[in-house]
């Protein structure tokens, strides 16, 4: 299988005045293009740390990060926000929402920021469609339920049609039956053949994913994947 995301020896040190805090401590991890992986850590493991790296939000100390075949480690601040938006679908816990836009507009936004992007409203009505809001589209996210919102950031992250979805603790704020309806979403996109990359603390979600990469430490101190977890997309 082809890696989507390949990182070599990634480090990521802070520096608090003369005080060095090393957070990651030489990372090597390869994401097959399809996967569906839940990386895991206690708080300060450093698997914030670790994601905002993924998703090209901080920059590694040394090491190299290659997503989608490209290097993108040393990459100017204006070609990493390309990035983010082309190749990255972001889900949050907080859902990011724009509070004064309807759902439309919010599943539409990644286009507007794709330079010389056609927004291609039938994509937006059919993704709105696929997370089960289609009598929702003209709502504001406070008219929403939590599930409802999280649903909108789903067809958002999917819009620009990104190499990875990376969800950062997204069920974190809902309530057990919502979190089964919204991992069932991530099931089924992941049957499709999306790779799906999600930060937890909790087992229960861990368990959905084929493989677990566990950190402690700033280090890789575990990484177990399911037998035949190997899915089939759609034909």
């Amino acid at each position: 299988m082809t890696a989507v995301i390949e990182l070599d020896s990634i480090t990521k040190t802070y520096h608090l005045g003369e005080i060095e805090v090393p957070v990651l401590k030489g990372i090597n991890l390869s994401i097959p293009e399809g996967s569906y992986t839940a990386i895991t850590g206690v708080s300060g493991s450093g698997k914030s740390t670790l994601m905002n790296i993924l998703g090209c939000l901080d920059t590694p100390t040394s090491g190299s990060y290659r997503l989608a075949g490209r290097r993108v480690d040393g990459l100017s601040d204006s070609d990493l926000s390309v990035v983010r938006n082309k190749d990255i679908g972001f889900i949050y816990q907080t859902f990011n929402l724009l509070n004064r836009k309807s759902v439309f507009e919010n599943v539409a936004l990644p286009l507007y920021y794709s330079a010389g992007a056609y927004i291609d409203k039938k994509s937006v009505f059919d993704l709105i469609a696929r997370v089960g809001l289609s009598d929702r589209t003209a709502h504001k996210p406070s008219e929403l339920s939590g599930g409802q919102r999280q649903r909108v950031a789903i067809a958002r992250a999917l819009i620009n049609k990104p190499a990875i979805i990376l969800a950062d603790e997204p069920t974190g704020n809902l309530d057990s039956g919502t979190t089964g309806e919204i991992m069932a979403i991530f099931d089924e996109l992941n049957r499709e053949g999306k790779t799906i990359l999600i930060i937890t603390h909790e087992e229960d979600i861990a368990r959905h994913c084929g493989r677990t990469v566990h950190l402690s430490d700033g280090v890789i101190s575990g990484d177990t994947a399911k037998e035949n977890t190997r899915r089939r997309r759609k034909k």
